[in-house]
């Protein structure tokens, strides 16, 4: 589940996505400040909007991403229930972004420019395949884990790339949408302050 709120933008609306839209599929139905997007032939959730979403939670300062909680969570449901929506969302909260350790990189078999690199981003090993021409094993480099929402908008899922499976991005700093960030391609490849496995906040370095 991803949320999402850009008063400027789009008004005061939280998009609360649970799954890509199939579009020739879709239905729609309104229950007070609740609109919920659904397949009409499955009855599977696409995702919810909630107008006037600042009279039901706390969202100052988000333009883009929003991170979620499991207070945020608690109150989105209280408010399915309350204009008579049966569903209960679930979500998973852990950090999307983080700080992974390369411990293997090998030429692509089916692509001279992509390389297949094993990760270590705490407790878990990735593979992810990646095409910028400095990634090397031995880097501390940023990681968005399967379900990350990129600043583009951009989310994160599972691929395979030539025949390769990929489960993430390792991430430039342009990519971050990080100030500053060169023009040049290639990873963010960062310095020992960091450690494997924690969290890298985006808003922490804009």
């Amino acid at each position: 589940m991803n949320l999402f709120y850009n008063k400027e933008g789009i008004g005061d609306t939280l998009i609360v996505s649970i799954a890509p839209v199939e579009r020739n599929r879709m239905e729609v139905e309104k229950k007070g400040d609740v609109v919920r997007i659904f397949d009409r032939e499955t009855n599977r959730s696409f995702g919810y909007n909630i107008f006037q979403a600042s009279e039901y939670f706390t969202l100052n300062g988000y333009s883009g991403p929003v991170n979620g909680n499991e207070e945020l969570l608690n109150q989105l449901n209280r408010l399915l229930a309350n204009e008579g929506f049966a569903e209960q969302l679930t979500a998973d909260f852990s950090p999307k972004f983080v700080v992974g350790y390369v411990k293997e990189r090998e030429k692509h078999p089916n692509a001279d420019k992509l390389s297949v690199c094993q990760v270590d981003v705490g407790g878990e090993n990735l593979q992810i395949v990646c095409g910028a021409p400095n990634v090397d094993a031995g880097q501390k480099v940023v990681v968005a884990k399967i379900g990350a929402v990129m600043p583009s908008g951009l989310v994160i899922s599972p691929a395979e790339l030539r025949g390769v499976p990929s489960k993430g991005m390792i991430c430039s700093a342009k990519e971050l949408n990080l100030p500053n960030a060169p023009k040049e391609k290639g990873i963010l490849v960062l310095d020992d302050r960091y450690e494997v496995g924690q969290a890298f906040e985006l808003h922490a370095h804009e």
